[in-house]
């Protein structure tokens, strides 16, 4: 639910094979691994204040091999296998349509911020998954121009997912806006 006069932003990425419970836990809270700095860049984001109010509303999403796309709220459980290729990324896509389901859910934000594997980036692309010009992704140089047609912001990837550079400049595109 978007918090009335704040810009709404959602980030998303992809499972790890890092899972940091074995039981029931929050899609936010079971992974590690590469999906820590982008758990710390939305935590830096939850945080922020612009003068006296929050910096914006800020959702996370996980793009997972057992369960599609999750709300990073949801509930989900440790699985066994997880998605690290193009083959898996296409045969999750078949069985759970987790780019329907990105399409449905991101329609709401103001702003999305995409740090996925290039593999997983290009079926976005191909899927025309995101149909507004507010996207924030953190991919391969070989996307750019792809990305700027379509008016989205294109960063490099650096780092696991994200990298500091890209975080700080992220951060500041946000608050900007804000």
């Amino acid at each position: 639910m978007k918090v009335a006069n704040l810009r709404s932003v959602v980030v998303v990425t992809n499972d790890s094979t890092v899972f940091l419970h074995k039981g029931l836990a929050s899609a936010f809270e079971m992974f590690g691994g590469r999906v820590t700095e982008i758990k710390n860049f939305v935590a830096r984001l939850d945080t922020a204040t612009k003068g006296d109010r929050k910096l914006c509303d800020v959702s996370f999403g996980v793009i997972s091999t057992r369960f599609g796309f999750v709300p990073g709220n949801y509930v989900i459980s440790k699985y066994d296998h997880v998605m690290d290729k193009k083959e898996d990324y296409i045969r999750v896509q078949e069985e759970k349509d987790y780019l329907g389901q990105l399409r449905q859910m991101t329609m709401y934000f103001d702003r999305i911020i995409v740090c996925v594997p290039n593999a997983m980036f290009e079926m976005m692309l191909k899927d025309n998954t995101f149909q507004h010009g507010k996207v924030i992704a953190v991919t391969c140089p070989a996307f750019k121009e792809e990305c700027e047609k379509r008016g989205w912001i294109a960063f490099e990837r650096k780092g696991a997912r994200l990298g500091s550079a890209n975080a700080d400049a992220i951060f500041k595109l946000i608050e900007k806006e804000s």
